[in-house]
């Protein structure tokens, strides 16, 4: 387990974050439903030669959750751009996953952040995006968020079994599911689904470029949710200096293939 035991007050809101280690910066943002201690097997070991930041993004993990919470992808990229201003570092390496992977493009396109490096795994980056899943949450999110406990408990399983290749372990799910398994949680799981938005990721993609510091891809060849084709679509966009396909791994390496995942971060870090 990771200690995400540090606060920043972000637009009057609590942000859980922690660090280890001594060296340059590197700052590590997790997707959802995900939380922080995704990179629980991954920051150990990059600590080792680096200053390793990691947060709970607004409404996840340890961060506040409250009702009429806003949690769009453009609040993250904002919660990025405070978090670095407050850590006082300057072009950290930055590695994306998900919806962090968003947070981070849209960090440095829209935002203008200057990064030392930027590695995304699996990121939500280009379209199409979504899916009937979401779009149903969306048009009812009350309906949803009213699920009884056992009910939104066996969704939240199945929901992230199907972003692993191989069988979660029971320890995983729990980590996973504890900070969406009271009222409070359970609303904010809705809410991060309803307010995703379409135009946050047009609005990065379109100003998607060869970047003046290296790109490094890597990618679970067994995703469903974002296919690998669309790794390849954004590797050309953004003109990435690598790309790295986990063979036995879907969206979330971090549990299909941590060595794996860790050995492809490690070789351009």
């Amino acid at each position: 387990m990771l200690k995400v035991d540090e606060r920043f007050s972000f637009e009057g809101q609590s942000i859980a974050w922690g660090s280890l280690g001594e060296g340059d910066p590197i700052i590590l943002i997790h997707g959802f439903p995900w939380s922080s201690q995704a990179w629980r097997s991954i920051a150990p070991w990059l600590a080792r030669t680096h200053k390793v930041y990691f947060f709970d993004m607004l409404g996840c993990g340890q961060s506040e959750k409250k009702e009429g919470q806003n949690v769009t992808e453009t609040v993250q990229s904002n919660l990025l751009e405070a978090l670095i201003n407050h850590w006082g570092i300057e072009r950290p390496q930055v590695v994306g996953h998900d919806f962090g992977g968003l947070a981070a493009l849209r960090g440095h396109f829209v935002n203008g952040i200057d990064y030392g490096k930027l590695h995304l795994i699996n990121a939500v980056a280009v379209l199409p995006s979504g899916s009937p899943f979401y779009a149903h949450v969306a048009n009812y999110e009350p309906a949803f968020a009213g699920l009884p406990d056992y009910a939104h408990e066996a969704l939240f399983r199945a929901y992230i079994q199907a972003a692993a290749h191989y069988p979660l372990r029971e320890e995983a799910i729990q980590l996973y599911f504890e900070p969406w398994s009271n009222e409070v949680g359970k609303a904010a799981f809705y809410r991060q689904i309803a307010q995703a938005d379409l135009s946050n990721i047009e609005e990065a993609q379109k100003l998607y470029a060869e970047t003046n510091f290296d790109t490094h891809l890597i990618w679970g060849a067994r995703d469903t949710f974002i296919p690998i084709a669309q790794g390849e679509e954004l590797r050309g966009l953004v003109k990435a200096k690598s790309f790295t396909p986990i063979a036995n791994a879907s969206h979330i390496g971090h549990e299909d293939a941590p060595e794996t995942l860790l050995g492809a971060l490690l070789q351009n870090i």
